[in-house]
Formats: structure tokens, C-alpha cells, sequence
């Protein structure tokens, strides 16, 4: 291949390391760039080399240029062989580093001088520095020789392959220059032989040594597998034993070489060179100091170690953990002194036992499970937690019990390194808390969420196609007034006693829990039974069971007292899921406690739909305040003596989307019976709907001459209601300018909590803007005597459902001449409610009633047809014709009549209403009284209209 090829391989080597440098910053960066330079003088000595040779036909002159570029290959690949290496961190490692290139190089050129290099320097007849060259090749070759050899054991882990690759680079290249040297050789070389291919494999080694490793990392990181490898470790650790042993023993192995070159010098019967002497000297006095440092760093480490192993013993004694080796059989072969405080037990009973004699026999299985499978795992998994229970002899954990232990375990040559703490105390405390997460604090019973758990558990395990099963969901009926009079301790006092109670009352199997406040709940399991009756009577007897358990009297702080219980049940039906069966059980205990309390109730699937219907309603109700359906009726109060139209009663009509018109009945059942504040709010904002409409439109009438009062119907609470802003009713006047007296508001829904004294004050401001105030329903309770007792009322309103029953029972009809008599006594106008049928009429009239509305005179009217009826004034009374007897429930009481009575004379609408009087006949059979009728006077002697 020539000189000229040795160039060009040279010269790509040089290129190649330079581009290398230049594009990787890298810590070997300087190397590269010395191989550049090394190789580029060997293209330099060989193109001069083949310029002598092919292009001037001469032979090279002895010394030459050649020369000088070949000599000054060596010394820059020595230097970037020691930036390659990994470098001594101390001093002493420099030293030793270059003791060690010394006896190798020492070692070879004691050889070499005694083969080969001692004839050449003595046989030398041309000049010196002839000579010299001649030595200055083997030498600077030696040299290269020994950083190769010394440095080989040293080179840097990090690119491995690029070292690897450029140092047989660099051992070919010598090799070939030895063989070279030799006389043999060089005498007859030419160019193109076998020798120019190992000097040319040696270039082009050393221009792929660079990249190399860098091709490998790349393809490393591209191909990397996300999948886990088992390893293999016996072809892990097998190489680095043998390459330190190698190391250590390299300068030995130089030692002895140079010894027999010498051996074998003598042997020959030559004359020991006194080159030969002086470099064995040197090779044995390095050798001397090498071993002198190696004993120092020896005494030293050892010493390093001796505190390093008394450091971890007293880690190992000293930690609260215990540490135990187990063989892979199982044995344990070392405990640490800390099992004693842990186990109770001294280290040296532990030492000899199986592990698995220590672990609880129900946790062995899983423990030996763990293990086998860590022990399989490939060794990137480097550790796993075990957690069981040992056993603890005498000492501080003694009467031989359970500890709860956590174990950190490792691989120890085939077998396990345990590192082992007590957690019994933090297992204890993790399942108090479980237990406070999931039971209720004051009654310990299991709380909502671990009974809606047990209820999944039931209807998702082996019972879940058992139809037994049950859910019942119990209220204390009365607990709120034994909070309100005896105090919240009897109270929780008295939940206690309930939730004993309920626990001993129900079955081994069955769950009691309580979800909140007053309210229990039980699930009762399904017992395998297929008959529909006989499940339904054996919970119905449960559940009556629990409520004359519950009901029974309590003695709380002193005092005894009672409550009920009421009961809702609901049967797991196929398919259902734990929150409908829950909802199920809740909706038939309201349901009990709707229908009287103190009872049970089962769920039927009407229940849920009625529900769902006032769900619909209620929403449907929301949307129509929002988009404004609903509209505004009146109905006519007329006078019973003389049929005039006094005043009207503003009431509220729904006109759905659908153009359905609902009453009140329909509607404000929902409005006022929801449990949601929401609901509340929305009943509250249709009384501010309908007082707002009836005050604008009767300030339209009166300003058309219309003068009837309108009568408004308002909860006596909204008054009170500090959402409702004070001087709403007032502010309503002002700015509709609605006259005095053409307001009645008519007070609904007496409740006994009512502050009276706040809404007397209340109701005395407003009459002194001349609102008139109505009590409604009267005789429907004690809550309207009371308020009739305190508050300033103008007139009564007599309750619907005497009214009803007027002329149908004797009972009802004195009830009802009695709150008449009373209206009178006290100077009040009255009004019946309800009037429906021509004979209450004339039997409200005769007792002396003033006022009436309802369908015997009109229905709820708009406003055009308000306004017809209020234009035309009256309407038609009924009249009794002669002497006639009203046969009244319960037995005949015979009324007489005056027959062709004249009727009253009518006065103008809105005027103030005077019933007169009407003289009763009187005979052996009739009832001899007579019922007059005086003037009706407000509490202030104001004419007021009725309502």
C-alpha cells in the first residue's frame, strides 16, 4: 500500500480525532486533540518517507526529516495516554503511577539492551547522532510500551470503548515499530510489505477509536427497552477481581522480566552491560519505594477500615431497629443486641432459629410469598417491605404476644438482611383512627358512611339475591323538646341510652347505626326465605320491636322522660342500588311520621313518585316566579243582610305553560310544606308577588272610583320575617298612593311560637296607617283565642271548616253562634269563609254573621270581570220564605221566620256595613230567641270593611 498510503491512513487519523475534539466538548478533549498531532507527524515522516522513496527513486538519508516527524510521534501519544487514564487523586498516586511506567519501561529496555540495543550502541561506526537515532526509536517505542501497559489497568470507566480503541491503536503501531528496529527486518524493508499494514491498521484504528464510544452511547440511548432484564450476575463480577489482580501485579511482572534478561546473560556467558546494571538498579530501588508506599496506603486503609467497621458496629448496636442476617435456609446468623428491647429476647437465643419460627402462623403465608417473589425480582429492585407480626418473649413486651413488626429486606449473598422496627404502637393508632373515621363519637355506633358500606356489602356479596334484606331508618320522635327543656347534655345523654338500646335490640348479624342528630338506622340481613309475607311480618316485628324499645321512658340528668320512635323500611329488591334502598327507607319514615308518629311504615314505590311529583311541581313553581305565570284573582265579599259587594280577596292563580290553571290548593302546598330553604324562599317571594300585585291594582280602582278594600292574605311570620325589609307594606302604599282603609291584611297560620308582643307593635303601626288588620281561621285552635286576646284585630274570619258543617251538626252550629256571639261582644265585623250553599247563608245570617265569600254569591274573578261586579254592586241573597224548619244534623231544630220579610234597603259599595236586625218568632217548638244584629265597630269605633 505504500508510504504514501501510511500518509493518508495517518492523516485521516489526524482529522479524525481533531473533528472529534472540535464537535464534543468533552473532558478528554486535550487527548484527541495530542493523538491529532501524533498522527499528523506520522503522516508527515511517512510522506517524506515515500517522497524519497517513490518520487525522487533515493534512498532516505540517515537522519532525515522522516526522522524528525517519527520522533516526535511518541511523545504526544504518552501525554494523551495520561489524559485518558484515570488520574491519581493523591500525590502518593502520581508517584506510583510513574514507578510503575519506570518498571515497565526499565524492565523492557534492560531486555532490549541485552537482546538487541547493546550490540547496536557498541557496533555504531558512523557519527553519534547517528547513534542515537538509532537508540532514540527502541527508547521513545519502550516508553510508549510502558504508558500502555501502566495505563491500561488505569483507564477512565467513562468511554470505555474510545480508550480501549485508541490504546490497540497505539500497541499495534509499536508493535510494528519493534519489529521494525530489528535488523533483521529493516534490512530488507520496502515499501509495501506486511508490515506497512499493521502500521495502517494502526491509523485507522486510532481514527475510529473516537467515535467509537460515541456510537454506542447514541444506539445505548435509542434502543433502550422500557422492559425490565433479568440480570446476570455472575458475567457482571467475573472481569473487575481479575483486571485489579492484573494491575497489581503488572510492575512485578516487569521486575522479573528484567531479571531474567540479566539471568539470561549470564547464563550466555556475556558481559553484563553496565546499562543493564544501572537500569536494574533503578528498576529494583523503584520497586523497593513502590512497595514502601503500597505498605503506607495499606497501614493507612487498614486503619480507615478499622474505624469505618468500629463506626458501623456501633451504628448496628446502638439503633432501636433490629438487625438479623438470615441464610438462604431460613437461619438467622446474625441478630443485633437491640432485639432484646424489641422482642424481649437476647440475641443469642434468636441466633441458630428459623425466621419463619418468629412470624405469626397467619402471616407466614403472605410473608414467605413476599419473599419468594422479591428473591425472583431482577436486582434493580433493591429492597421490600414486609409487614407481620413476630413474637415477643419476656422483657419489656412480655406475657409472649404479637408485636406488629415493619422489615426492610435486602439480598445478602443468596440469602436476606432484615432491618426491622416495632410499629405496634402506629398500628394501634391507624386503627383507632379507622375506627373514629367510621363510627360516631357519642354513641360509638357505626356511622353513615361504614353503614352505607355494610349496606354494599350486602347487597353486593353472597346475599345479593337474598329479597330479606332490609333497611330501616328510625327518628326520635319528641327529641327536640327534651333538648329544649331538659338541656343538649340530657339530650346526648339520652341518645346514648337510644343507641344501647338499639344495638341489644337487633340481631347478632345485623348492623345498628346512627346517621346523625336523632336518626338511626339498622340493616337487617335477609335470612334465605322466598315469601314476600313472611319476610314483611318478620321485619314489621323487628322494627316493632325497636320502636317499643326506643319508646320506653329514659331517666336523663334526674329526670325521666319519653320519646317515640318512628319507622321506615325498605326491602333490597333486585338490582337496587345502596342509595336508592337508603332514600327507600328515609321516604317511608317520613311517612310515619307524617301519619301520626310512633309507627312504622313500609316503602311502596307511590311514595318515591310522590316525591318525585313535588319535585317536579316545586321546580315547575320556581320557573314560574322567574318567568312570571302567575296571575291575580279576586273574590267578592259580600254583605249577607243586604247582598253588597264590601270588599275583595286577592288571590294568586298559577297559569302554567301548558295553560292549566292551579289554585292555590294545588301550589301552595308545595310552597309552604318544602323542607328546603329554597323552597321557603320561593313561598316568601310569592307573598311579596301577591301583596305587590293586589295593592297596585286596588290603587287602579280607587283611582277609577272603585273603592272596595282589598283583603290580602299573610302569614302573621312574613311580618316578623327579617328578610323581608321593615316598612315593605308601607312602602307599597306610598308609592302606589293607595288610600287609608283600602288594605285588609288577613293574618294566616297563628303559630303558638309567635312573638306576640313584636307583632302587636308591628300590627299597631300599620293600623295607624289605616291597614286593617283580619284574623283568619278563627276557632281552628288556641292560637287564634290567644291572638284574638292580644292583638289589635278589626275583624274575624270564621274557620272553613266550621262553615262547612253550619247547617249539617247541632255541634258545629252552636260552635259556631258562640264565636259570633263573641265577634259581637267584642265589636268586630265577621266573615265566613267557604259559604258555598244557599242555606249557610241563611243559617249564617241568622246567627248573626256579617259577611260572606265564597261560591253561593262568585268564584275568583280577573279583572275585567272584578270590575263588571264591582260596577253592578250587589248580588242576590237568599231569602227564607215563611215559617220553615232547618233540619239540622243530630235532630230537628225547628227556625221560624217571619214570612214576607221586607228586605233591607241597599247602601252604595264600599260603604261601611251595618248588619240590622231580625226579629225571631218564638213558639211552643221553635227556639225562643231573638238574634239581633248591632252595628259592627273596630276596636277604635272605625267602620271598617269586611273581608
Amino acid at each position: 500500500m505504500g508510504d504514501f498510503g501510511l500518509s493518508a491512513a495517518a492523516l485521516a487519523a489526524a482529522v479524525s480525532c481533531f473533528w472529534y475534539a472540535r464537535s464534543r466538548a468533552t473532558r478528554f478533549r486535550p487527548a484527541w486533540l495530542l493523538f491529532a498531532v501524533s498522527s499528523l507527524m506520522a503522516a508527515g515522516g511517512n510522506f517524506v518517507w515515500g517522497w524519497y522513496e517513490v518520487v525522487r527513486r533515493q534512498p532516505v538519508p540517515s537522519p532525515s526529516p522522516a526522522d524528525f516527524c517519527f520522533l516526535l510521534f511518541a511523545p504526544p501519544a504518552i501525554v494523551g495516554l495520561l489524559v485518558l487514564a484515570k488520574r491519581p487523586v493523591t500525590r502518593a498516586g502520581w508517584v506510583c503511577l510513574g514507578l510503575d511506567a519506570w518498571l515497565i519501561g526499565g524492565s523492557l529496555l534492560t531486555l532490549s539492551w541485552s537482546l538487541a540495543l547493546a550490540q547496536t550502541a557498541h557496533g555504531a561506526t558512523d557519527s553519534v547522532a547517528h547513534a542515537a537515532l538509532s537508540l532514540a526509536y527502541p527508547l521513545l517505542d519502550i516508553a510508549l510500551v510502558s504508558m500502555v501497559l501502566a495505563l491500561h489497568f488505569r483507564r477512565s470507566s467513562a468511554n470505555r470503548s474510545a480508550v480501549n480503541t485508541a490504546i490497540a491503536a497505539l500497541a499495534l503501531t509499536v508493535l510494528c515499530d519493534a519489529l521494525f528496529t530489528s535488523p533483521l527486518v529493516r534490512d530488507g524493508y520496502s515499501s509495501g510489505q506486511l508490515l506497512d499494514a499493521g502500521w495502517f491498521a494502526g491509523s485507522l484504528l486510532l481514527a475510529y477509536a473516537p467515535w467509537a464510544g460515541d456510537r454506542k452511547e447514541s444506539a445505548g440511548e435509542q434502543g433502550k427497552e422500557p422492559r425490565r432484564v433479568r440480570a446476570r450476575p455472575a458475567v457482571h463480577h467475573i472481569g473487575r477481581p481479575i483486571a485489579g489482580s492484573l494491575g497489581a501485579l503488572t510492575p512485578y511482572l516487569a521486575a522479573a522480566v528484567c531479571t531474567l534478561g540479566i539471568l539470561h546473560t549470564v547464563i550466555d556467558g556475556g558481559r553484563v552491560d553496565r546499562v543493564v546494571i544501572f537500569t536494574a538498579c533503578t528498576v529494583v530501588l523503584a520497586l523497593v519505594v513502590r512497595q514502601g508506599i503500597m505498605l503506607m496506603d495499606n497501614i493507612s486503609l487498614t486503619q480507615e477500615l478499622a474505624h469505618k467497621e468500629n463506626h458501623f458496629r456501633s451504628l448496628v448496636q446502638g439503633s432501636s431497629d433490629v438487625i438479623m442476617i438470615a441464610a438462604p435456609n431460613g437461619v438467622l446468623r446474625y441478630v443485633s443486641p437491640a432485639a432484646a428491647g424489641v422482642y424481649g429476647i437476647e440475641a443469642d437465643e434468636l441466633i441458630g432459629s428459623r425466621l419463619a419460627s418468629l412470624i405469626h402462623p397467619d402471616d407466614l403465608g403472605g410473608v414467605m410469598h413476599e419473599i419468594r417473589r422479591f428473591l425472583a425480582a431482577p436486582e434493580e429492585e433493591t429492597t421490600t417491605r414486609i409487614e407481620c407480626r413476630f413474637r415477643a418473649g419476656a422483657g419489656r413486651a412480655a406475657g409472649g404476644r404479637w408485636l406488629n413488626v415493619e422489615s426492610t429486606v435486602k439480598r445478602h449473598h443468596g440469602g436476606l438482611i432484615l432491618n426491622s422496627r416495632d410499629v405496634t404502637e402506629r398500628v394501634r393508632l391507624q386503627a383507632q383512627l379507622r375506627h373514629n373515621a367510621e363510627h360516631d363519637p357519642l354513641t360509638d355506633l357505626p356511622n353513615r358512611a361504614l353503614f352505607t358500606e355494610r349496606v354494599r356489602q350486602a347487597l353486593g356479596g353472597r346475599r345479593s339475591t337474598d329479597p330479606g334484606t332490609a333497611v330501616l331508618f328510625i327518628d326520635l320522635d319528641g327529641f327536640k323538646a327534651v333538648n329544649d327543656t331538659v338541656g343538649h347534655q340530657a339530650g346526648d345523654e339520652l341518645l346514648v341510652h337510644a343507641a344501647r338500646r338499639l344495638q341489644d335490640s337487633v340481631r347478632s348479624g345485623d348492623t345498628a347505626a346512627r346517621l346523625g342528630g336523632d336518626e338511626f338506622a339498622a340493616l337487617i340481613l335477609g335470612d334465605g326465605g322466598r315469601d314476600h309475607a313472611t319476610r314483611q311480618y318478620r321485619v314489621h316485628e323487628i322494627a316493632d320491636r325497636l320502636r317499643i324499645a326506643l319508646s320506653h321512658p329514659y331517666r336523663v340528668s334526674g329526670t325521666e322522660v319519653r320519646v317515640a320512635a318512628s319507622i321506615g323500611v325498605a326491602f333490597a329488591d333486585p338490582g337496587i342500588t345502596p342509595g336508592d334502598l337508603m332514600r327507600n327507607a328515609d321516604l317511608a319514615m317520613y311517612r310515619a311520621k307524617a301519619g301520626g308518629k310512633n309507627r312504622v311504615e313500609l316503602y311502596v314505590p307511590q311514595m318515591q313518585a310522590e316525591v318525585v311529583r313535588r319535585a317536579e311541581l316545586t321546580g315547575r313553581l320556581r320557573a314560574a316566579l322567574e318567568d312570571g305565570e302567575f296571575t291575580l284573582l279576586h273574590q267578592p265579599v259580600v254583605e249577607l243582610g243586604s247582598g253588597r259587594l264590601t270588599a275583595v280577596a286577592a288571590q294568586a292563580r298559577w297559569r302554567s305553560a301548558q295553560g292549566t290553571l292551579f289554585t292555590p290548593a294545588e301550589f301552595l302546598r308545595v310552597s309552604q310544606r318544602g323542607r328546603s330553604r329554597d323552597t321557603a324562599g320561593r313561598s316568601a317571594e310569592l307573598g311579596r308577588w301577591l301583596l305587590e300585585k293586589a295593592v297596585e291594582q286596588a290603587a287602579e280602582r280607587h283611582r277609577a272610583g272603585q273603592t272596595a278594600p282589598v283583603l290580602v292574605r299573610l302569614p302573621a311570620r312574613r311580618l316578623l320575617d327579617r328578610t323581608m325589609p321593615m316598612g315593605t307594606v308601607e312602602a307599597l302604599l306610598t308609592r302606589h298612593r293607595l288610600p287609608s282603609g283600602g288594605l285588609l291584611l288577613e293574618l294566616s297560620e297563628s303559630d303558638p311560637q309567635t312573638p306576640l308582643d313584636e307583632l302587636e307593635l308591628r300590627l299597631a303601626a300599620l293600623r295607624r296607617l289605616g291597614v286593617r288588620i283580619a284574623l283568619d281561621a278563627f276557632g281552628g285552635g288556641y292560637a287564634a283565642i290567644n291572638a284574638l286576646r292580644r292583638l289589635p284585630v278589626d275583624v274575624l274570619k270564621i274557620d272553613r271548616e266550621l262553615v262547612d258543617g253550619v247547617v249539617d251538626s247541632v255541634r258545629l252550629y252552636k260552635i259556631t253562634a258562640g264565636l259570633l256571639r263573641i265577634a259581637a261582644d267584642l265589636g268586630l265585623q265577621s266573615v265566613a269563609d267557604g259559604v258555598d250553599r244557599p242555606e249557610q247563608v241563611v243559617a249564617l245570617r241568622a246567627m248573626g254573621c256579617t259577611h260572606g265569600q265564597g261560591s253561593a254569591f262568585s268564584g275568583p274573578l280577573d279583572e275585567h270581570r272584578l270590575r263588571r261586579a264591582l260596577a253592578r254592586g250587589d248580588y242576590p241573597v237568599p231569602r227564607a220564605g215563611g215559617l220553615r224548619e232547618a233540619v239540622l244534623a243530630g235532630g230537628p231544630l225547628p227556625v221560624r221566620i217571619p214570612e214576607g220579610r221586607e228586605a233591607l234597603p241597599r247602601r252604595a259599595v264600599g260603604s261601611a256595613a251595618a248588619y240590622p236586625g231580625e226579629s225571631w218568632e218564638s213558639g211552643p217548638e221553635t227556639v225562643s230567641e231573638a238574634v239581633s244584629g248591632p252595628p259592627i265597630r273596630s276596636n277604635s269605633e272605625t267602620p271598617v270593611p269586611p273581608t
